[in-house]
């Protein structure tokens, strides 16, 4: 029952998102307006709440398996997450971590362009595609975005949320590049927020995710979840899988998020063994209308969902594929992008 009410909320939210709504709200702004404090006295409360800036990733990684082809090309879009706000070295960074798992799958050297901003919304996420196409031609091979937690905490209206985040899809699937979203995390995480707000902090977030998931899907994109995934793990070790700012997470933290992400994005780009594709009943995986299957993304991270068909008795459908995790060996420094790239 709790699923099919989250699905129902998500699908009001991208239906909102897709025709133009703006007045569809997760809780009430009192109430969000409670969890944003809370979160950001916990941002406040080690170290002054400062993270480490985050370390420049960018760069070609995998040159062992430099044959003289084109190295793929993988981008990073969204908010600190996916910058790697939180931790010093640029290989503990998600971007980093996801370029060496995919050079070493594809065996191919992986070029990587992160053009994510600490403190986006989603409504930067225009500006952010704007400057990935503008240099790139062709356009990237993958695109990863991670957002979803600064639209939450500075309360922007959930409908505007994932309408940004699908017109970005949108384009990029538009210019040729697959998009993988990490949906947004779960803030019931952070260690300083308390309850009965850190139930509400969950509840928001996943409600979030399951319409972003929606809204992706309905694009062309595949999401992943990553709220529950962490949440247990950072909820049993605080001190081990968030950074210093006790907020971000740490390079365990993000480690823990790329294993979960790379095997969507190696999919989405073919290099995934063929049966891994068909659905596996033994893992619960199978095909879903769009909003259950976002719905049941939502309370399970690391859950892929990826568009199966167009219509269905009730709609799209999409399939739901609880993915193994993709362990992956920390790269080292990175040679230097090509002077073309932003």
């Amino acid at each position: 029952m709790r699923s099919m009410s989250r699905a129902r909320v998500a699908r009001r939210i991208a239906a909102g998102a897709a025709f133009g709504g703006g007045g569809i709200g997760l809780v009430g702004a009192a109430a969000v307006g409670l969890v944003l404090a809370e979160v950001q006295l916990a941002k406040r409360s080690v170290g002054n709440g400062v993270a480490p800036i985050p370390p420049r990733a960018n760069g070609v990684y995998g040159r062992s398996y430099d044959d003289g082809s084109r190295p793929l090309r993988l981008t990073m879009l969204g908010d600190s997450t996916a910058a790697g706000q939180g931790v010093r070295r640029a290989r503990q960074t998600p971007g980093a971590l996801l370029a060496q798992g995919l050079a070493a799958v594809a065996e191919r050297p992986v070029e990587l362009v992160n053009v994510a901003l600490p403190g986006a919304q989603s409504d930067d996420l225009d500006r952010q595609v704007t400057l990935v196409l503008a240099n790139s031609d062709p356009a990237p091979d993958v695109c990863v975005i991670m957002i979803g937690a600064n639209d939450v905490t500075h309360r922007m209206p959930p409908t505007k949320s994932v309408r940004y985040l699908a017109s970005a899809v949108r384009r990029l699937r538009t210019a040729g590049a697959e998009v993988v979203v990490g949906t947004c995390p779960d803030l019931g995480s952070v260690e300083q927020v308390y309850q009965p707000l850190r139930w509400l902090a969950r509840r928001v977030s996943r409600q979030l995710a399951a319409a972003q998931t929606i809204g992706t899907v309905e694009q062309g994109g595949r999401t992943v979840s990553l709220g529950d995934l962490l949440g247990p793990e950072f909820s049993a070790n605080p001190r081990e899988m968030f950074s210093l700012d006790n907020y971000h997470p740490s390079a365990e933290g993000y480690a823990t998020a790329a294993m979960a992400v790379l095997p969507t994005v190696c999919a989405s780009l073919g290099l995934w063994p063929a049966e891994e594709e068909r659905p596996d009943v033994t893992r619960n995986e199978g095909f879903l209308p769009v909003a259950r299957a976002a719905a049941e993304a939502a309370s399970e991270g690391g859950t892929e969902v990826t568009a199966a068909m167009s219509a269905g008795p009730r709609g799209p459908w999409a399939l739901l594929k609880r993915r193994r995790r993709q362990r992956i060996e920390e790269p080292e420094q990175p040679a230097a992008a090509e002077p073309s790239t932003p």
